[in-house]
Formats: structure tokens, sequence, C-alpha cells
């Protein structure tokens, strides 16, 4: 029975619509990673503009990958849609 779907699809007269899916936010996606072991990792801020006063250490250590703190990596995974 083909009703009411168009072409290729069929959808029944007593079915019910099924939940819309949970997208996981994508500016999160394009920011953060997580390891294997469930960290996130993310960038460190202060890196962008106004470089010239900070030293070439601070500059290197900033430029390397961070991981966020226990309170933020909550928050970040709920975006993401990771299981804890």
């Amino acid at each position: 029975m083909r009703a009411l779907g168009g072409p290729g699809r069929a959808i029944l007269p007593y079915s019910t619509p099924a939940m819309p899916k949970m997208k996981s936010h994508s500016g999160a996606k394009k920011r953060f990673k997580t390891t294997a072991s469930g960290k996130v990792r993310g960038r460190h801020s202060f890196t962008s503009h106004i470089l010239e006063k900070k030293s070439p250490k601070r500059k290197r250590h900033l430029g390397r990958p961070t991981y966020l703190k226990k309170v933020d990596e909550r928050r970040v995974k709920d975006l993401l849609q990771v299981k804890r």
C-alpha cells in the first residue's frame, strides 16, 4: 500500500510520526573533540590577537590543545550528545 507518501515513501495511515532526532551542537562539533578515555579537548583562549606582548613560550604553550575542566566538560558533552 502506497498512500500519502509520494514516490518511494510509504506512509501508512495508522502509523504515528516518530520523534525528531536529537542533533549535536554544530558549533561545539567544530571546537571540541572527545578522546578515547572520555576527556574533552579544546583550544586555549587568548591566542587570536595582541600577541606582541606575550612571550614566545606563552604563545607556544597556548597553541597546544588543552583539556577542559570537569564542570565545562559536562556541559560540552551535553552539546555533543556524548554519553558520560
